[in-house]
């Protein structure tokens, strides 16, 4: 049995997975394209350490129950990547050309609508997050709102898709700012939001540390407004860096973070639950919803090809839209011709930063 490789270039790590097979026949290779540096990086990290851990596991568990072959040497039968929009954005078409299955762990609706043969995702889409959000910012009366976002391609999306879900609640944006991905002091952005009149709540978006950055400013300035984030602050990375400003920060989740609150028979929450004890005796360190997206694209792409009872990456993607029912850690999948994602809004929560974790929202 192969090993991983590992080659690491660009800023990226690029990993070829190997699905253990029989003795006699050749491995399944998937590859995977995670970010490893920059500002998407803790993003990254926990979504590498997903798929050596869970390709391992899959290597001891199945080289005894199937045996497959590759259509060609040295190639890839199926992709997950890249951890974020506009790097799946730009290597898509790549893997439409070629007609290779390709599962993003990124959230961006673009990548999936309109639909791409080849082309799945595991995350929730920003609109989703968004309705969400501008229907509890509804609930609790905040009808004059600001906006932070990136200028990154999850950022611009955010952007757009919070504009369309507020202005469907009546919410009316007031102040609107951008930070640069890369940006360590979002102060001058957040002083204009300040010395804006009738900022009931805001709304934060888009990945990395920024986000981190724009709560710790916001606590330096005294900002006392309602706080809102999308799950790209879902890592307990974000709470570690934000400090003590994260209290009190409001933003939607994946039922991974929440998942020991969840009820008992609830259908998700033993395999959020089992894996979130995974991570943390690989780590030491609380689960990363990023590191789950890796978790359910594994799972997706071996689960498809287990149906198929093929290599052929046509064969794959055929399953893949035909996966129903398949509980993974971010929600229930539950796959079609008209949607690449098979996952919806009831496996997204309200979560508040209580005391460095997060607590359900009531």
């Amino acid at each position: 049995m192969k090993n991983i490789l590992i080659a690491a270039a660009a800023g990226v790590t690029t990993l070829s997975v190997l699905i253990g097979p029989a003795a006699a026949a050749d491995p399944i290779r998937i590859g995977a394209v995670i970010s490893k540096t920059g500002p998407a990086a803790f993003l990254g990290e926990p979504q590498q350490i997903t798929l050596k851990h869970y390709v391992d596991k899959i290597d001891a568990n199945t080289s005894r129950t199937f045996a497959t072959r590759l259509i060609e040497n040295d190639a890839v039968v199926a992709a997950i990547g890249t951890s974020t929009t506009g790097g799946t954005l730009a290597i898509a078409p790549v893997f439409e050309d070629a007609k290779i299955p390709l599962v993003s762990l990124a959230a961006g609706i673009e990548i999936t609508e309109p639909v791409r043969s080849y082309v799945f995702k595991t995350p929730h889409t920003d609109r989703m997050v968004c309705v969400r959000i501008a229907a509890d910012m509804k609930a609790h009366g905040f009808n004059s709102i600001a906006l932070v976002t990136g200028t990154d391609g999850v950022g611009k999306s955010m952007r757009k898709e919070c504009t369309d879900a507020a202005a469907a609640k009546s919410i009316t944006i007031v102040a609107n700012e951008s930070f640069n991905p890369k940006d360590v002091d979002m102060t001058p952005q957040l002083t204009k939001i300040k010395n804006t009149k009738g900022v009931d709540a805001v709304f934060v978006g888009g990945f990395g540390q920024s986000l981190s950055v724009v709560t710790r400013n916001y606590g330096q300035l005294g900002l006392t407004i309602p706080q809102y984030h999308a799950h790209g602050s879902a890592s307990k990375t974000y709470i570690e860096l934000a400090g003590p400003a994260s209290e009190g920060v409001r933003l939607t989740g994946p039922l991974l973070i929440v998942a020991d609150q969840l009820r008992d028979n609830d259908p998700l929450k033993p395999a959020a639950v089992e894996y979130a004890k995974t991570y943390r005796e690989l780590t030491g360190k609380d689960v990363s919803t990023f590191g789950g997206y890796s978790y359910d694209a594994l799972l997706l792409i071996v689960d498809a090809i287990k149906r198929a009872g093929s290599t052929k990456p046509s064969a794959i993607r055929d399953a893949l839209e035909k996966t129903k029912n398949l509980p993974g850690v971010t929600g229930m999948f539950n796959m079609t011709p008209e949607d690449h994602l098979g996952i919806n809004e009831n496996s997204l929560y309200m979560v508040n930063i209580k005391n460095g974790d997060w607590v359900l929202a009531q």
